[in-house]
């Protein structure tokens, strides 16, 4: 049963097993990667030592698809957001592994981060790739693509930034297509009610590659910010 006061979380926190080398690089680097978020605006510009794009993935897995875009882009910042500590982790393993310095992470719930340590107009570009379904109905509720959460999301983006979104889950698709499409600060590339071909941007992930195994096809969805001005307000979240 929820508790009235509790927010609905998208998200159960899975303990899982870090395996030594994880915990090493968590140990050992995570005052270089990891951003402490209390409940206040993080000064991103500070956080990477530089003034650069800054693109965000929320929900990053173990962070392949993370460490692949970060690497391809020297130019941007980066910045993961997820609950999960062997996945981060690993995110930071791999960054070392890889020398990567544009990546940092924050390990908390990434509504809260979003609405209330992001900047608003901040963000160049935002994935959210293969988030859980909730495949369930009385699991509904806790899907990450809400429309509170989506406007939060518009409300971060700068104008002509970009949401990229993905799911093997056709019923979860339909319902973020039909959630998107209602936000009024997005215009979807692909024309109103319709998904997109797959951006040329977006990695292959483990949970893609498990899903096509399962005979699931892909959907992938991209808005863009649009201007708004005075109209798009960002909303309070409790």
């Amino acid at each position: 049963m929820t508790h009235p006061d509790r927010p609905i979380r998208s998200f159960v926190r899975r303990l899982g097993r870090i395996t030594p080398a994880q915990e090493r690089a968590f140990a050992d680097y995570s005052s270089t990667f990891c951003l402490q978020f209390a409940g206040a605006p993080i000064d991103i510009d500070t956080a990477f030592d530089r003034a650069a794009p800054l693109l965000i993935e929320i929900g990053f897995g173990m962070g392949h698809a993370l460490l692949e875009t970060a690497a391809a882009r020297p130019d941007w910042n980066h910045l993961g957001i997820d609950v999960y500590r062997p996945g981060v982790g690993a995110l930071i393993k791999g960054a070392v592994d890889q020398g990567l310095t544009n990546l940092r992470v924050i390990e908390g719930d990434a509504v809260e981060v979003l609405a209330h340590g992001i900047a608003p107009n901040s963000v160049a570009q935002l994935h959210i790739f293969f988030a859980d379904p909730w495949p369930k109905k009385k699991h509904h509720k806790r899907r990450l693509i809400q429309a509170p959460f989506v406007t939060t999301l518009a409300t971060r983006l700068r104008v002509g930034g970009r949401l990229l979104l993905a799911t093997d889950w056709q019923p979860y698709a339909e319902a973020m297509l039909e959630v998107l499409d209602a936000e009024p600060g997005f215009r979807n590339t692909a024309g109103q009610g319709q998904f997109s071909s797959r951006p040329a941007e977006r990695p292959s992930t483990r949970f893609e590659r498990r899903g096509v195994a399962l005979g699931h096809d892909v959907a992938d969805l991209v808005f863009e910010r649009i201007d708004l001005g005075a109209s798009i307000a960002s909303p309070r979240l409790s």
